[in-house]
C-alpha cells in the first residue's frame, strides 16, 4: 500500500495541461523549509533578477544536471526521464494503471503504457496467474 500524498498543481505541465503531481511528506516538508527562508511572492522558484517570471526552462535543466553529475548518476537522460521513472516505480508499487493515467494527465491509457520499464527482477517476481486461484483478490487501490 502506498502512503498517502500531498499534491501540488502544476499548471501548464508537460503537454500544456494542468494537473496535479504527488508529493512525499519529506518533499513537503523541504519546500516549506525553502518557501519560509525565502517567501517567494508568485513563484516558488521565481527567476533570480525577475521574480515575477518562473525559472527559466533551460536553467531547470542546467540545475538537473549538475544535481545528476554530483549525485554520480551516469544513466543517459534528462529531466523527462523523470517521468518514466515515476511511472515505472508506480506501476512496480501496484499502483493502477488507470491511477498512473491519470496522475500522469494522459488521455489514453496506450501513451501511458509508454512510459513503463520494468526491471528484470520485476518480471521475474511476478506469479503466474495460476498460482493466484484460490486466493482472495487484492484490495483495489
Amino acid at each position: 500500500m502506498i502512503p498517502r500524498a500531498w499534491t501540488i498543481r502544476v499548471e501548464q505541465g508537460k503537454g500544456a495541461k494542468d494537473r496535479y503531481a504527488l508529493l512525499s511528506a519529506q518533499l513537503l516538508k523541504e519546500l516549506r523549509t525553502y518557501w519560509l527562508a525565502y517567501r517567494p511572492k508568485k513563484w516558488l522558484f521565481a527567476h533570480p533578477r525577475k521574480p515575477e517570471h518562473p525559472l527559466l526552462e533551460h536553467t531547470i535543466h542546467r540545475i538537473f544536471h549538475r544535481a545528476k553529475d554530483r549525485a554520480g548518476i551516469t544513466k543517459r537522460g534528462g529531466i523527462h526521464a523523470l517521468r518514466h521513472a515515476f511511472a515505472t516505480h508506480m506501476l512496480e508499487g501496484g499502483v493502477n494503471v488507470h491511477t498512473i493515467q491519470r496522475l500522469m494527465g494522459h488521455e489514453s491509457l496506450s501513451t501511458t503504457t509508454r512510459y513503463f520499464h520494468l526491471a528484470r527482477k520485476h518480471l521475474a517476481n511476478t506469479p503466474s496467474p495460476l498460482e493466484l486461484l484460490g486466493r482472495e483478490p487484492a484490495a483495489p487501490q
